[in-house]
């Protein structure tokens, strides 16, 4: 499973910039490169709902480099064997705007899976309960208990002599299960058979506690950050959402339609732009930013036909 860049996506270095230093300070990624636990940041304002950072033990989980990684979907992680309900779920989670924590089977770049605990939140503008970002956690599952009681179900084998598995993943070499201490030969024909029987690996209580850690670690950076740049962020939405704001899964839906277009809020003085599509900001020029706020007169000019201008007013 390799990652190549689409020759259709429009995300760009400039809007990874732009998704923190339009919130936090210069110096965020270099604090939040420092911690050690496996996490991605995404933006669902952007096209595709793209990671725009990842740290270093993410990418060592996973195998793939940050060039790799960054602009990418988090679909890309996912295989035959990922559980599709549990995709689901979070989705839902992302359309809700709330956190979600669930079991999930993801796949490496050399292709083979594993399990992990999944522990997704919401960031939201403090002035304004707008969601900036989400925050996705991902804390390897060891599975022993779990492996444990697979074992104890065959029937021979009891607490005292079964081995301890390391992972929840079956990986398979030449018909061998690697184990901590020695190989288990089981019959398989390839890396994914084993994993067939275990529809869902169960974190122990120690890994749900150690990702909520994770979060709290990243959230505690973002809020840090955000403050010495003045547009402070939070975990939890401490006011209604302004009636400028879109939801995240609808800018999500929004982003997958290729016509230029926006859309303004007539609710509000001078009918704001609050979306604009990306076929709208290449066809002008424009970035997101300096479009997000504006009338659409902005994109007047000297030799705009005013009777047609006129038209458009008097429609609304």
């Amino acid at each position: 499973m390799s990652l190549t860049k689409s020759s259709e996506s429009v995300f760009t270095e400039e809007e990874e910039e732009d998704s923190f230093s339009g919130r936090y300070t210069l110096w965020i990624k270099e604090a939040l490169e420092e911690l050690p636990h496996n996490f991605t940041i995404t933006d669902p304002f952007i096209s595709g709902h793209p990671i725009v950072f990842a740290s270093l033990g993410f990418l060592k989980m996973t195998g793939y480099s940050r060039e790799e990684v960054i602009g990418r979907n988090g679909k890309v992680f996912q295989g035959p064997k990922t559980n599709r309900r549990s995709i689901m779920e979070i989705r839902e989670a992302i359309r809700e705007e709330r956190s979600v924590q669930v079991s999930l089977l993801n796949y490496r770049k050399s292709g083979s899976p594993f399990w992990m605990l999944f522990h997704m939140c919401p960031v939201f503008g403090k002035d304004d309960g707008k969601v900036t970002n989400f925050v996705a956690v991902q804390v390897p599952i060891s599975g022993r208990e779990h492996h444990r009681k697979k074992l104890r179900n065959v029937g021979d084998l009891s607490s005292d002599t079964s081995p301890t598995f390391g992972s929840c993943r079956r990986e398979v070499c030449f018909g061998n299960f690697v184990c901590q201490d020695r190989a288990l030969p089981v019959e398989c024909d390839d890396d994914e058979q084993g994993l067939e029987d275990w529809e869902q690996c169960e974190a122990s209580e120690s890994e749900k506690l150690k990702a909520t850690e994770a979060i709290n670690n990243v959230l505690s950076i973002l809020v840090h950050y955000s403050e010495l740049s003045g547009r402070l962020v939070c975990g939890k939405r401490y006011c209604l959402r302004g009636v400028d704001c879109l939801s995240s899964s609808l800018v999500i839906s929004l982003g997958r339609i290729k016509q230029s277009f926006v859309l303004t809020n007539p609710c509000l003085p001078d009918m704001p732009i609050i979306y604009a599509s990306d076929a709208f900001l290449t066809l002008t020029g424009y970035k997101r930013q300096e479009v997000l706020g504006q009338n659409c007169r902005f994109l007047s000019g000297v030799d705009t036909d005013s009777s047609v201008l006129y038209e458009v007013e008097i429609a609304f």
